[in-house]
């Protein structure tokens, strides 16, 4: 029988009782009247009746309490984010999880909505991880004066590319080509997006088409896929591996020349050591090496550190300038890791090569804008003149742990007058980070923290949803805090994000 045939069950008095009494409830559509066995007219579902309550958009932007609200974050996020916010409230109720409608809670959620329809993605986090050169948090944190003239540089027009005493046309690698020639005595200098571009440009514009001879013990992997094979692969260059994984003579190298070779390449293993029984030329006899058979000497150095770290207890991270003195012909690094600058990549060395390198129609895509270039400038400047505080990557590895263990402590003292949270100091070890200095740290004092009713787990999910995020790391169900790579400002931040879940009683 269809629905439209069907009349109120209450008219149908149900057999053995009178016509004045009630007829049975009905529990759902397919509830049957007990009189003679038709199905009886449903009542609403409390789900329909809820969905029914729910406003247009229109209608729950008209109220008042959402007035003003479209010219702050314009109308096409106010009513993505009016729609996203009914959807979930629709969702809700279909799974049962909502058994309400309130208009004043739909307004308060289209407000935060809206707002967070408008915030940038990219956004300032606090490192409280103790990794220096974080890869997943943008590595190096820029000096104050970089930033400062990378402003100036971005909100007016500059001389890029323009040459001032001449009045014509120039050339933008002038900006870093003079300062890398003061700061590590290269010849020519010029820099492109990363480390994995300069070494793929300088095989493409030196190789292509020949052989070039590396160590097996170098074919090294960095991220996600920078591997020294796939490099150059795609760079037009046969890779030719020589030697064994532990041990490359230089008789392996110079057995391997042959009238197709045109680069001998040597890779900073920079993300990982091979210790024991192990052998590698000098830098000279490669440098010698490649003289006698008019090749190219390439030496990728990966981490890009200027100032001998030894002092602090860091062995084996070698520096630009000696490489460049050794007459090395070509050498790349990284501007973002123990630099302290922008994402960039050196190729830096002897002016011949560097030309060609130049003229690789590649260049032009690889190259950097204006504002790599300022803040690099900016950066290296601050080495010309011995400012190395003023470089937080080099702060940072220069702070020491008495310094850090008083912050740690000060900080311990405002986190344990909470009473659900417990504070223990332990000794503990900074890293590099970024593929630099592997299996090397430097010593820190860590703050552990315990809470009575979340798990170190969900605290360190908490501490990652704070304005701003604070990234921190988990070991043994205890949360860690290493002051080493948080900025002494924001030391009182943490507390007070500490201070906002106790309040919110989460």
């Amino acid at each position: 029988m269809s629905r439209s045939k069907l009349r109120p069950a209450q008219s149908r008095p149900s057999k053995g009782s009178s016509a004045g009494e009630p007829a049975p409830s009905l529990r759902s559509e397919q509830t049957l009247s007990e009189a003679n066995g038709t199905p009886a007219l449903p009542t609403e579902r409390p789900a329909v009746s809820l969905l029914r309550q729910i406003p247009s958009v229109d209608e729950l932007l008209g109220r008042a309490a959402l007035a003003g609200l479209e010219a702050r974050v314009g109308r096409r996020a106010l009513v993505e984010a009016t729609r996203k916010v009914l959807d979930g409230l629709r969702n809700g109720i279909s799974s049962g999880a909502v058994s309400d409608v309130s208009i004043e809670a739909l307004e308060r959620e289209v407000m935060v909505a809206a707002q967070a329809a408008i915030e940038l993605s990219l956004r300032p986090v606090v490192n409280a991880t103790g990794v220096i050169l974080h890869t997943n948090l943008g590595r190096a944190p820029l000096a104050r004066e970089a930033v400062e003239h990378l402003s100036r540089v971005a909100t007016q027009y500059s001389n890029l590319e323009y040459n001032l005493e001449q009045g014509e046309r120039g050339k933008r690698d002038a900006h870093t080509d003079r300062l890398f020639a003061e700061l590590v005595g290269a010849e020519s200098t010029l820099v492109v997006n990363n480390n994995a571009a300069a070494v793929f440009l300088a095989l493409n514009a030196l190789a292509e088409g020949g052989e070039v001879i590396v160590s097996r013990g170098e074919l090294i992997e960095i991220g996600g896929s920078f591997r020294i094979p796939d490099i150059c692969s795609k760079s037009g260059a046969a890779l030719r591996e020589v030697g064994t994984t532990n041990r490359t003579r230089l008789a392996d190298y110079a057995a391997a020349v042959n009238e197709r070779t045109r680069v001998l390449m040597r890779v900073h293993p920079s993300n990982f050591r091979i210790v024991g029984f192990t052998e590698r030329p000098a830098l000279e006899e490669m440098v010698d090496l490649a003289r006698r058979h008019g090749l190219i000497l390439l030496e990728d150095l990966g981490s890009g550190c200027l100032i001998d770290l030894a002092p602090l207890g860091i062995e084996d991270e070698p520096l630009v300038a000696p490489s460049l003195h050794a007459q090395v012909d070509v050498v790349t690094f990284s501007g973002d890791k123990l630099l302290g600058g922008p994402q960039a990549g050196i190729i830096t060395g002897k002016r011949e090569p560097l030309a060609k390198i130049r003229k690789n129609p590649l260049f032009r895509a690889l190259r950097v804008d204006k504002l790599t270039i300022a803040a690099l400038e900016a950066t290296v400047g601050l080495y010309l003149r011995g400012d190395l505080k003023a470089i937080p990557t080099w702060r940072m590895i220069h702070t020491p742990k008495e310094e850090i263990a008083a912050r740690a402590s000060r900080l311990a003292e405002l986190l344990g007058t909470q009473p659900e949270i417990s504070v223990e100091l332990r000794d503990g070890e900074s890293v590099m980070g970024g593929g630099s200095t592997p299996g090397q740290s430097l010593p820190t004092r860590l703050v552990a923290v315990t809470h009575a009713r979340h798990s170190a787990q969900e605290l360190e999910a908490l501490l990652r949803r704070n304005r701003p995020p604070i990234i921190t790391r988990v070991e043994r169900d205890r949360l860690l805090l290493d002051l080493r790579t948080v900025f002494e400002d924001q030391d009182q931040e943490i507390a007070r994000a500490f201070e906002r879940l106790e309040s919110a009683g989460i």
